[in-house]
């Protein structure tokens, strides 16, 4: 509950579009909210601005939080911005969350590992601001079928991490799932196999549901693609718990 009692007791909160409604609402009603929010190609606040920002406020006396959605320290540039307030000297506290990869398999009832199928996990990021698109991933490194594979903000470069991950020895049959709004009542899993995935994610998940490989609130996020993510054998995979499969 750590969280929680920072939050209130904050003066000003810098925010992500990441953080769900639930969790803004429990910001005091006399804190200055400010939208530091991301999507994919659509950074409405450049990270060096968000850095200089949270010196600036840091500076003025008032207390800080910075709101995240996950951990902040995988694929959150929570050490960028930790990194900028230490080299002026400013002091912070991290208090750490629930990544995506945690939240969302666990919602969905997909093990990350599970004895004698899986026995490591591998994060990754699927986004990239190479010009030409491409991913410098070290794919053979990837493509372990004794390893799940995840996969942040995957969404839009499905079909290409599919492909490569199959390039390199990777089968094509190998068990993969899609998660969007992971955390959330509204959270949706898409299982299939790891060739024929980046058509059921583009065929099931146009338009807003799938803008910006939207992680979800509560605890965590989501996995724009969780490829090679495994499950015990006759099992799908779905608790029925959280979120609606799509299939």
């Amino acid at each position: 509950m750590k969280a929680l009692r920072v939050l209130q007791a904050a003066d000003v909160v810098v925010y992500d579009k990441l953080v769900a409604d639930a969790i803004l609402a429990l910001i005091p009603t006399g804190a200055t909210r400010i939208f530091a929010g991301k999507v994919a190609r659509n950074h409405h606040m450049p990270q060096p601005e968000i850095n200089a920002l949270l010196i600036s406020l840091a500076r003025s006396g008032r207390r800080v939080v910075r709101l995240k959605g996950g951990d902040p320290f995988l694929f959150g540039r929570g050490g960028e911005e930790a990194e900028a307030l230490a080299r002026h000297g400013l002091p912070f506290v991290v208090v750490p969350g629930v990544t995506s990869a945690s939240g969302c398999s666990a919602y969905a009832g997909i093990p990350l590992t599970h004895r004698g199928l899986a026995h490591g996990v591998r994060f990754v990021t699927g986004h990239t601001q190479d010009e030409d698109g491409s991913l410098d991933l070290n794919w053979a490194s990837l493509a372990d079928p004794d390893t799940t594979l995840i996969v942040y903000m995957g969404r839009t470069n499905a079909e290409q991490i599919a492909e490569q991950l199959i390039a390199h020895g990777l089968p094509a049959d190998t068990p993969a799932a899609a998660i969007v709004n992971g955390t959330r009542p509204e959270q949706q899993t898409l299982l299939s196999t790891l060739a024929g995935l980046p058509e059921r994610v583009a065929t099931a998940w146009t338009g807003r549901d799938a803008a910006g490989d939207r992680k979800g609130g509560g605890v965590g996020g989501c996995s724009g693609l969780a490829g090679a993510a495994r499950s015990p054998a006759g099992w799908d995979g779905l608790s029925g718990r959280a979120g609606r499969p799509a299939r």
